[in-house]
């Protein structure tokens, strides 16, 4: 194997600075990362999973992060990538629930607040009254959320409380949800979860089953059953997402689950706030392997002054892990991480 390819010293000693600095700038979020993570995080030139979500939380301010955070934002950045995929209908949208139409909240519905997770609301049969879904959504629009993880996308959306068509999803049959992991225009791995039924499991691109638990239902009895029809709609979501996610170096593109079809939900930037594990390693591996930060938005700007020097650090470090993997994969030496996609359950 030929000699690993590195960076000049000053780049380094570039590096190093900038660690301390954006440590030192951002002790409460470095401390909370150590407490969740276990280890000390590099903020200025990550290489694990989770470092580069902090990353994203300190550094990358990409525009589209706002959008994707916001999810009336959401709905329309949909329309506009992929006209030909019905989303779940809007019924109305504003910013005091008290000016909800009595009418929407007498049946079924949906009812959310558009800049937080966990907002959500299910009216069935006119249930919750209209006071409780009054009270519940004002304290939400209240609250700003992520500002405790660092997830700085949602300080600039305006918080609105909107009520939606309520879906038949398929719990308890084939699943509620799937989640798409893409890292610039290539899928890691999706995730089918039945909230009714409690389980999940993950998938390769081809729905083939992958070994491992995630963390809301880690034990193995709860282990989603695969059907074909399951399977079908895993492919589907794997096939839509890239269109949905563009070029952005990382992010999770939702889906809702129905008999009939699927419904694109939320883009997700901050998955699990960025403290999200999987039991299997390989799964976390995958995606540091595909996600590239030179494909982000910070590093794709140009910069100036200091910016300008850490960025030039950053990519220069980028590029030479690249090579280097790509060194070690030709040479035999270091063989390269499998591809999820390829991979398949014990």
């Amino acid at each position: 194997m030929g000699p690993k390819v590195g960076i000049p010293a000053r780049q380094r000693a570039i590096l190093a600075i900038a660690r301390l600095a954006l440590t030192l700038g951002h002790p409460l979020l470095v401390l909370k990362f150590v407490r969740k993570m276990g280890y000390l995080p590099n903020p200025a030139a990550p290489v694990r999973y989770n470092e580069r979500m902090l990353w994203r939380k300190i550094v990358d301010r990409n525009p589209l992060f706002v959008t994707f955070s916001d999810k009336l934002a959401t709905k329309d950045h949909l329309r506009d990538t992929c006209p030909d995929l019905p989303a779940p209908k809007t019924l109305w949208a504003g910013n005091d629930p008290e000016d909800i139409p009595p009418g929407l909240l007498d049946g079924d519905a949906m009812v959310k607040t558009n800049h937080g997770c966990d907002m959500n609301i299910v009216v069935s049969c006119g249930k919750p009254d209209r006071a409780e879904i009054v009270r519940t959504t004002r304290h939400w629009l209240a609250q700003h959320h992520g500002a405790s993880h660092g997830e700085w996308a949602y300080r600039s959306v305006v918080p609105k409380v909107f009520v939606e068509e309520l879906l038949p999803l398929s719990g308890g049959e084939i699943a509620t949800e799937i989640k798409v992991q893409v890292c610039g225009g290539i899928v890691c791995h999706v995730r089918a979860e039945d909230k009714k039924a409690l389980r999940s499991r993950l998938f390769d691109p081809q729905g083939n089953p992958l070994p491992g638990r995630d963390l809301d239902y880690p034990r193995e009895d709860q282990a989603l059953e695969v059907t074909p029809r399951l399977v079908d709609y895993i492919r589907q979501a794997a096939a839509l997402a890239p269109r949905i996610a563009g070029d952005i170096d990382y992010v999770r593109v939702d889906f809702l689950v129905t008999d009939e079809r699927l419904y694109p939900g939320e883009i997700t930037v901050y998955s699990a706030g960025g403290y999200a594990k999987w039991s299997n390693p390989e799964i976390m591996a995958d995606i540091e392997r595909i996600w590239r930060l030179d494909q982000s938005h910070y590093l794709r700007r140009r910069h100036k002054g200091l910016a300008r020097l850490y960025a030039d650090a950053l990519l220069a470090k980028c590029r030479s892990d690249a090579e280097n993997a790509a060194s070690a994969a030709i040479d035999g030496a270091a063989p390269a991480p499998v591809p999820l996609s390829r991979r398949r359950a014990a």
